[in-house]
């Protein structure tokens, strides 16, 4: 029998920095499904937020809430911003480099809803890519690369490990604790902006077992997607664009947002999403991102990576336009956990970073809180599980036997994501809803492998819990038929 004191299922910025928190006595196993950069950590561009002093906690607090319209837990905004300065000062301290001027000030940035600039950035667009990489290095346990997490072992209420699948067979690996920080949901879409290999798998592994999701409906599109391209992970067009300068125009160069919201580019994500898609429908226009407030050599210094894929993509940027369009983009609801990443219903299971739900970001995520709520809620978690000296007796499961996938199984995810990206995205309707909730049921009774079935359980939760909430708020913005 394989034991460990500590599995972590996930090594985004949320498992490597709650691994970074368990001492080298510990035997810990970081597992990850695919390539390490494969996680939506990886592609974070616009940078973490924070509050950047204690006279800037209230303020921070307020976005955060204002942004939620209503619907985040204020202990967990509480303590997500009282934190934040901790965690960015002990990265830095262990040697992680945020950009700065020439004279060494930390450079921050502002983005949509936010009340002044507490953004902190690196490598100019490039912040989770450069904070995962280092964190990576940080890493001081095992590293199970190329697994995937396929069972939780669960019995009488306590989590005694999990079952893997690696090079097409099935083991299990036992700890006395396990951490879930898999990610979100976006493959479950024909349109988003995830890493490829985020694709619900644990989300609807706790529905199997009976472990309490939330807030699934809320589900946020980002705003400044390019989707023309054949790849499943559309490009991203960080909000930070938009919070220095670059401005949203129709066909004719007209700003219409203002329209829509007093503050135009920098209204909520939700409420850009929601007008562009409003506009886009009315007008029959493409929407397009406009960078020509920026002088080349500032726009090639702070937005290095973007400048580099539009140009290889023939965009001959700041000076040309680049055409738009929201996509999916970030789960804000997940697995039920406490404000110490506890899973209620489970002993000795945690659940940090997108995968979680503690309320933190309400009915809609404040640009540049994800990070921080993955730095933040990690440490809390390694903290809680390093409280507990109490020993665990192992209790032996088998292995399960169960078909991962069929051939077939391909083609149906890409029904599924059509699916969702037509009847449960930017704008829903009650019938539309229901008949992506039939779709879904069907497939379901179909000849399926258990990775599919986790992808279909997690959409049909997402559904549920659309049909649930009749009124809109936040990102979830329902209308009656005569209004389409």
């Amino acid at each position: 029998m394989m034991q460990y004191d500590v599995i972590i299922i996930g090594a985004g910025v949320a498992g490597l920095y709650a691994a970074l928190h368990l001492p080298n006595d510990k035997k810990v196993l970081v597992i990850n499904k695919r390539e390490t950069f494969k996680c939506n950590s990886f592609y974070a561009q616009g940078g973490i937020a924070l509050a950047r002093d204690s006279a800037d906690i209230p303020i921070h607090i307020k976005d955060t809430l204002d942004a939620g319209a209503g619907l985040c837990d204020e202990d967990a905004v509480d303590v997500l911003s009282k934190h934040s300065r901790e965690v960015i000062d002990e990265i830095i301290k262990l040697g992680f480099e945020f950009d700065s001027d020439k004279d060494g000030n930390l450079l921050y940035t502002k983005e949509a809803a936010h009340s002044c600039e507490r953004i902190l950035h690196a490598g100019g667009d490039a912040t989770g890519r450069y904070l995962h990489h280092f964190l990576l290095k940080q890493n001081p346990h095992a590293m199970l690369t190329n697994a995937r997490v396929v069972d939780l072992l669960i019995r009488d209420g306590e989590c005694y490990g999990v079952s893997i699948l690696e090079h097409r067979e099935c083991r299990n690996i036992y700890a006395k604790d396990v951490i879930i920080a898999s990610g979100g949901v976006g493959s479950l879409f024909e349109y988003h902006t995830n890493a490829p290999s985020i694709s619900a798998d644990m989300q609807g592994l706790c529905i199997l077992k009976g472990i309490e999701l939330e807030r699934m409906e809320m589900m946020q599109f980002h705003p400044t997607v390019y989707v023309d391209s054949h790849n499943a992970q559309k490009m991203l067009l960080t909000e930070a664009l938009r919070g220095e300068g670059a401005t949203i125009e129709d066909e004719n160069g007209k700003r219409f947002l203002f329209a829509y919201d007093s503050e135009g580019e920098l209204a909520s994500r939700d409420i850009v999403s929601k007008s562009i898609y409003d506009y886009s429908k009315k007008t029959g226009m493409q929407t397009y991102l406009s960078f020509k407030n920026f002088e080349q050599e500032y726009f090639c210094k702070r937005f290095p990576n973007i400048y580099k894929n539009l140009q290889e993509l023939g965009f001959d940027v700041p000076s040309q336009r680049v055409p738009i369009s929201p996509a999916f983009h970030y789960a804000i609801g997940g697995i039920k956990s406490d404000l110490n990443g506890r899973v209620p219903s489970v002993k000795n299971l945690y659940a940090i970073g997108e995968v979680a739900s503690t309320k933190v970001h309400g009915a809609n995520r404040l640009a540049s809180n994800s990070l921080l709520e993955g730095l933040v809620f990690a440490k809390k978690a390694a903290e809680d599980i390093l409280k507990n000296s109490e020993s665990k007796k192992f209790i032996e499961f088998e292995v399960s036997d169960e078909v991962m996938s069929y051939k077939e199984d391909k083609a149906k995810k890409n029904q599924l994501r059509r699916i969702m990206w037509e009847n449960v995205s930017i704008v829903r309707t009650k019938s539309g809803l229901s008949g992506a909730l039939e779709q879904i049921n069907v497939l379901l009774n179909e000849k399926i492998g258990k990775l599919l079935k986790f992808r279909l359980l997690t959409a049909k939760e997402i559904v549920l819990s659309a049909l649930a909430r009749d009124e809109s708020i936040g990102v979830h913005t329902i209308i009656g038929e005569k209004e389409c």
